[in-house]
This record gives C-alpha cells, sequence and structure tokens, in this order.
C-alpha cells in the first residue's frame, strides 16, 4: 500500500515556495499546511539584531511547526494528503547560522527529541532562485519585517540550503527531492512549466 502523499516544498526566503504550494494543492486536491511567519513576536526584532534575538526566534518556530506536525500526522493517519510551503528540517539550517555554539547544541538536542516518531514527507521539492530575483519577490510582498534584509544574508542562506539539501538526501536516500529553479521553471506566468512540474510530481508518485 502506497504511503499518504506528504509534499514539503522548501527553498530561501522569497523563492516561492507558498505560490507553487497553492498550486499543488489545487492541482491535487490536497490539504495545504502554510508555515507561521507573521505570528512570530519576535521575527522583526531578529531581523534588526539577529544576535540578541535568534534563540528566542528559533525556539518559536520550532515549537510552532511542531505543533503543525501533529496536524499533519493527524491528517496522514486519516490517509488525507497534505502539501506544506515548509518542511522543520528548515529550522536547523537557520538555527546553525544565528545561534551560538552552546545555544546550537541545546537547541538541536530539543530539535531531534519533538521530532521523533512525527512524520517525515515522501517528496520533497527544492526551489532555488538568484539574490537579485528572491530581493525582488521579498520586495514586492512587502512584508515590513523583510525589508531590512540583506543580499549577503540571502546569498549565505541560499548556500546553507544546498548544503542541508545535500545532507538530507544522503540521510534519506529513499525520500525524492524534486530541484527547480524559480527563475527558469516559471510556474507562474508559464502553465507549461507548472503542468512539467505537476508531471514530475505524478511520475514520482506513482513509481514509489
Amino acid at each position: 500500500m502506497k504511503p499518504t502523499p506528504f509534499i514539503a516544498v522548501e527553498g530561501p526566503i522569497g523563492v516561492g515556495k507558498t505560490t507553487l504550494t497553492q498550486l499543488i494543492s489545487s492541482q491535487f486536491h490536497y490539504h495545504t499546511l502554510h508555515e507561521i511567519v507573521d505570528e512570530n513576536p519576535f521575527l522583526s526584532k531578529f531581523y534588526e539584531n539577529i544576535e540578541e534575538w535568534s534563540f528566542q526566534t528559533e525556539m518559536f518556530f520550532l515549537c510552532n511547526r511542531y505543533k503543525q506536525l501533529e496536524d499533519i500526522q493527524q491528517l496522514l493517519q486519516k490517509q488525507k494528503p497534505v502539501v506544506a510551503d515548509y518542511h522543520i528540517l528548515k529550522n536547523l539550517i537557520f538555527a546553525r547560522r544565528t545561534l551560538t555554539a552552546n545555544q546550537y547544541d541545546k537547541y538541536e538536542r530539543i530539535y531531534h527529541i519533538l521530532l521523533e516518531s512525527l512524520p517525515m514527507p515522501n517528496m520533497m521539492i527544492y526551489l532555488k532562485a538568484s539574490v537579485p530575483t528572491l530581493l525582488n519577490r521579498i520586495e514586492l510582498r512587502g512584508r515590513e519585517m523583510e525589508q531590512n534584509i540583506e543580499p549577503s544574508y540571502l546569498e549565505q542562506l541560499s548556500i546553507d540550503y544546498d548544503h542541508h539539501m545535500n545532507a538530507f538526501q544522503k540521510k534519506y536516500p529513499s525520500i525524492p527531492i524534486i530541484e527547480l529553479n524559480s527563475e527558469e521553471a516559471d510556474f507562474v506566468r508559464n502553465p507549461a512549466a507548472l503542468a512539467e512540474i505537476i508531471e514530475k510530481i505524478s511520475y514520482s508518485m506513482n513509481n514509489r
């Protein structure tokens, strides 16, 4: 019996995760799970002073995403497919970059304890884009808290994502990762590009 689909769409800030998630949900009629961002009371302070507010910010995200994973588990147990515009893996990506060594050690232990027995996605979609494109999309969507993000931060974040996705693939070789450049595969303006993505997803799911 094939597992109930659980797709996670990932990539750096502004790459188009939520847009693609909504398009996949519409195509397959999957339940959609969105990352909680605006509710984090520390995020605006984090972008102003990363060193001072990183631990509070990361712990808030971890607790909220843990709760969402519990919700996903309940849906999957009822055989309801899910597509999410993030995966909790991103917590380690951001935490490793922003926390001190001592903070990260504590954080990582809590992370692994919380994730015990919670569901893993059975497909990852990894979106990539150039830093100028990410900056432009961040500006267009107009979240005030994100307007102070430095290009160097996004550049390093993109490098970190590549590293962690490669590590994820080695650790979980049975979970397919579909890697897409969201500039070349313009799934918003080009129906053919979206159709190709949907075909890749369908092929991967049907051949598991």
